[in-house]
């Protein structure tokens, strides 16, 4: 399983571009912040699976979460972005299939992925990797499965969106897939985060 050949074309030259790029860095404060209110203690080996243009991999080097870094990506421009940030502590950069990790049982200490699963076509699939290699992994998905879905797909269509989630959807995608849920929070996105009409 891997990527199909649309999403891959969509995403190959994704980042670069100057909106997308404050919409990263926007979201990876956010996700930092997040991250310390539920798990201030990562561990010493991070994982960063779809870790797109590195904004993340960035925030967790500043505030000193993680003392070994990783990255995962299927995009091509999104790997350069990475490398082009010179992160001190990230040890590796991988272009990735978006299913298949090459990592043994357990091999890092915490694994996250931000804003990920709604590019994700086979959720569970993804899960079952991502938990295979992670002994703890932290999701951050945004809820846009809302009154007005239809407005949601309008306006996350150009950032890739093709999965929309309310709180139920994603305990069901969770539970389902024997996964056990450690904490679960709808926390507030800052107003500069959410697309305007």
């Amino acid at each position: 399983m891997k990527v199909s050949e649309t999403l891959h074309k969509k995403y190959n030259h994704y980042y670069g571009q100057e909106t997308l790029s404050e919409k990263r860095a926007i979201a990876a404060t956010q996700t930092i912040q997040h991250l310390i209110s539920l798990s201030p203690n990562c561990g010493a080996n991070i994982l960063d699976i779809g870790a797109g243009d590195g904004s993340l991999l960035k925030k967790l080097h500043q505030f000193g979460i993680g003392e070994n870094l990783h990255a995962l990506e299927v995009s091509a421009s999104g790997i350069e972005a990475i490398k082009e940030k010179k992160i001190p502590n990230l040890r590796s950069v991988e272009q990735f299939d978006g299913y298949n990790i090459t990592a043994n049982d357990d091999e890092f200490d915490f694994g996250i992925a931000a804003h990920v699963l709604e590019h994700v076509e086979h959720e569970r699939a993804f899960l079952q990797e991502i938990t295979r290699v992670c002994r703890v992994v932290y999701i951050e998905v945004p809820l846009e499965f809302t009154l007005d879905l239809k407005r949601s797909i309008r306006l996350s269509g150009e950032y890739g969106h093709i999965k929309f989630y309310n709180p139920t959807i994603f305990e069901n995608l969770i539970q389902p897939s024997c996964l056990q849920l450690m904490s679960f929070r709808i926390l507030p996105t800052s107003l500069r985060f959410a697309p305007s009409a």
